[in-house]
């Protein structure tokens, strides 16, 4: 019998036909260098000052002809973006993550009119002084700083954040009222351990922002928002801190939160006759509940667009 897989065709359906090159469009492109690391010290005084971020730069625009002829008369190197990044950190200083990134697309949009808008990001690197030493630091472990400006012809988004920031409770959290099956196997409790990494973004309505100082605040809101109250789940906290930054600062119109739930599960002892009064936990690293939530000031204008490309919120 002959295999039908060795058989050759002799019918091609319509469906199947190479489509004709004119109906083939390119869609959205954007193109850059990726993760320049710059580290600027300001040495104007015996006490210096640090500041270490990683840069991406992302150019859009009209970039037909690069794509689909090769012709490379629009491509701004990738390489000048990088030299770029290191010149402006030099120039302009890194007063904040953002406000190089708004002179970075400032630069980019102006210098090459072609160029339309982009994409640029950082993420902040953070050193505590030792000792309050003049010029000796440490790496701070508590969380990732980060920044967005998304820019599409005049408008501007600029998106802060930060990430890894691990908190917990030790008391003051519980878990009860949710619908079982079959499959359910948890317990409700009334006290139990809250924990979670936090990362959060929140999108400014302005660039007239002092954004070290917004970032230290909301910061700290968080923080203390996730001390003061029982909590009968993380989205309810969640929804507690976030609503805490919106009423505290008219300039941000949403926060969005992606946090895990770092379960800590009581480990029962009564094999070997061993009372465990909430004390002694197994900290379950996977699977783990995922928690996304979007704050947003009611009638403030959305920015779906700005939040393209930013991985693991809702």
């Amino acid at each position: 019998m002959t295999d039908i897989l060795d058989k050759p065709s002799t019918h091609r359906s319509d469906s199947a036909s190479p489509p004709n090159e004119a109906e083939i469009v390119l869609g959205p492109t954007q193109y850059g260098k990726a993760e320049t690391h710059v580290v600027r010290i300001t040495r104007g005084t015996p006490r210096h000052e640090i500041r270490d971020v990683t840069v991406t730069s992302q150019l859009r625009g009209d970039l037909e002809a690069m794509h689909s002829e090769g012709d490379n008369a629009h491509c701004v190197a990738t390489d000048t973006q990088k030299n770029t990044v290191f010149g402006f950190a030099q120039t302009h200083g890194v007063k904040s993550p953002e406000q190089l990134l708004l002179a970075l697309s400032d630069h980019f949009t102006s210098e090459f009119e072609w160029i339309h808008g982009g994409r640029w990001e950082a993420e902040e690197h953070a050193w505590e002084r030792i000792d309050d030493h003049d010029h000796c630091f440490v790496e701070s472990k508590q969380e990732k700083r980060t920044a967005v400006v998304v820019t599409d012809g005049e408008k501007r988004t600029v998106i802060s954040g930060f990430y890894d920031l691990t908190v917990l409770k030790s008391t003051g959290s519980g878990f009860e009222g949710y619908p079982k099956d079959r499959f359910t196997t948890l317990q409700e409790t009334q006290d139990r351990i809250l924990s979670t990494d936090i990362a959060t973004r929140w999108r400014y309505s302005t660039t007239d922002v002092d954004f070290d100082e917004v970032y230290r605040s909301v910061k700290k809101i968080l923080l203390s928002k996730f001390t003061d109250h029982y909590s009968r789940a993380l989205q309810e906290t969640l929804h507690h801190m976030g609503s805490a930054v919106l009423t505290a600062h008219p300039e941000i119109d949403e926060i969005k939160f992606s946090c895990p739930n770092k379960h800590h599960f009581v480990y029962d002892l009564g094999f070997a006759g061993i009372e465990n009064n909430l004390e002694t936990h197994h900290a379950a690293d996977r699977p783990f509940g995922l928690i996304e939530a979007t704050l947003q000031r009611k009638g403030a204008p959305t920015a779906d667009d700005a939040w393209m490309g930013i991985n693991g919120f809702c």
